[in-house]
C-alpha cells in the first residue's frame, strides 16, 4: 500500500511538471536527456506555485499512509508503558521516580532527556519520552536530586491508589482539603476554587492534581514540586528573561504533543517562522495591555501569518495569559473547548509558540497551529 501511494506521488509530480519538462527538452536539443530533466526539475522546485501544490499533495498522501516525515503514529512503535510500583517513601511517584532521588538513578530508569529548558523555578525541566509516549518532565536541584516532576500520561502511582483517570471526588476523599492559598514571603495568594486543579501540601511538597472537565472531572495530570524548590522562587511569577521565554515556549510545545499522543493523534513539528509570528503577537498584547486574537490594528491570526509569508491551508490560534507556567497554561487550554479543539485537530502538522512578559512578569502565550 505504501509503495502504491509513493508511485502515485511520482506520477502526480510528473503530471504537474510535464509542461515545464517538455519545454526544457525542446529548448535544449543538444543537451543530454538526464541534464534536461534535472534542469527542468530545478526550475519546478523554484516555482512557488508548483512547489506549494506538490507540498499539499505530499501532505495529503502522507496523511493517508502515515509518512514519518509529516506525522508520527503513536500506536505504530508500540512503546511499552513501564510497570508501575507504589512509591516507597512518598505519596506519589511518576514513572517510578520520587522526589529526592538522584539524577543518576532517575536517568538509569529514563535514559537521556529529549530536551532541557529553563523553567519558572530557575532550574531546568528535563523532558523524557519516546515520540511523546511515556512523557514526563523532571527538575533537579543544585545537588542533582529530583525536586520536581510532571506528567500528563499514565505514569502515576500512589499509596492511596490515585492514578490517571481517578475522579475528583475520590482525590478529595483520599487527600483531604486542598490548599486555599499559596505563600511567598509575607504575601499570600488566594487560590481560586473554580479552577480545574487542586493543590495539596504532602510530604513537604506541593502536589497539584489537574482534572479534565471534558472527561468527567478525572485526573489528567500531576505536578509535584518540593517545598524547598517552591520557596526558592521569590515571587508568584518568575522574573522575565530571554532564557525563560524560550523555555516556556518549548515546554508548551512538548505538553501539546504529549496531549495529542494521549488522543492517538500525530505529533506536531516545531516551526520557527510561525513562532516569530506568535512571539510578535504575545509581545504586542503584553505591551499594549490587551488580550484578543484580533490585534489593535484589526489583524486576525490569519492576517498576521499571511503578512509573515506563512503558507497554510488550515490554521488556528490559542492564547493564554497570566498562568504561573506553561504547565498551568496548557492544562487551562485543555479545559477550554475551543482551545482544546485546536490542540486536538488531526489535520494540523506544525506549531510555533511565542511568549512575552508584561511589566509584572506575567507571561502571554500564543500558539499558532497550521497545515500546508
Amino acid at each position: 500500500m505504501r509503495s502504491f501511494f509513493y508511485t502515485l506521488i511520482v506520477l502526480a509530480i510528473l503530471f504537474i511538471s510535464w509542461p515545464a519538462i517538455e519545454k526544457q527538452i525542446t529548448k535544449n536539443n543538444d543537451s543530454p536527456v538526464v541534464y534536461k530533466l534535472q534542469s527542468s526539475l530545478e526550475q519546478i522546485k523554484e516555482n512557488p506555485y508548483i512547489s506549494e501544490a506538490l507540498d499539499n499533495l505530499y501532505a495529503s498522501l502522507s496523511q493517508l499512509i502515515g509518512s514519518d516525515e509529516t506525522a508520527t503514529d503513536p500506536q505504530r512503535k508500540n512503546v511499552e508503558k513501564p510497570a508501575l510500583t507504589k512509591p516507597a517513601e512518598q505519596a506519589f511517584s511518576i514513572h517510578n521516580i520520587e522526589l529526592q532521588e538522584s539524577k543518576q538513578k532517575a536517568e538509569q530508569i529514563l535514559g537521556t532527556p529529549q530536551r532541557s529548558s529553563y523553567n519558572e523555578y530557575g532550574v531546568e525541566w528535563h523532558t523524557y519520552h519516546t515520540d511523546y509516549q511515556n512523557f514526563l518532565m523532571v527538575a533537579y536541584d543544585k545537588n542533582n536530586q529530583v525536586a520536581g516532576l510532571y506528567t500528563n500520561q499514565d505514569l502515576i502511582a500512589s499509596a492511596s491508589g490515585i492514578k490517571l483517570g481517578s475522579d475528583r471526588n475520590t482525590v478529595l476523599q483520599k487527600l483531604g482539603k486542598p490548599l486555599s492559598q499559596l505563600r511567598k514571603g509575607l504575601v499570600y495568594m488566594k487560590l481560586q476554587t473554580d479552577q480545574e486543579y487542586d493543590m495539596f501540601m504532602i510530604d513537604h511538597s506541593y502536589v497539584t492534581i489537574f482534572y479534565d472537565k471534558h472527561e468527567n472531572n478525572t485526573v489528567t495530570a500531576i505536578q509535584i514540586i518540593s517545598n524547598d524548590l517552591e520557596q526558592e522562587k521569590p515571587a508568584f511569577y518568575a522574573e522575565a528573561s530571554e532564557q525563560l521565554k524560550e523555555g516556556l515556549e518549548y515546554q508548551l510545545f512538548d505538553l501539546t504533543n504529549a496531549a495529542r499522543v494521549n488522543h492517538h493523534l500525530p505529533i506536531l513539528t516545531w516551526n520557527n517562522p510561525v513562532k516569530e509570528t506568535a512571539r510578535k503577537h504575545s509581545a504586542d498584547m503584553a505591551k499594549q495591555n490587551y488580550f484578543s486574537h484580533t490585534n489593535l490594528r484589526g489583524q486576525s491570526p490569519f492576517d498576521r501569518m499571511k503578512a509573515d509569508h506563512i503558507f497554510f491551508t488550515t490554521a488556528g490560534e490559542n492564547l493564554a495569559y497570566g498562568q504561573f507556567s506553561s504547565v498551568f497554561a496548557h492544562e487551562g487550554l485543555m479545559n477550554s473547548l475551543g482551545h482544546r479543539e485546536n490542540i486536538l485537530r488531526p489535520e494540523y502538522r506544525f506549531l510555533g509558540v511565542g511568549v512575552a512578559f508584561n511589566k509584572e512578569s506575567q507571561p502571554y502565550y500564543t500558539e499558532n497551529f497550521f497545515a500546508k
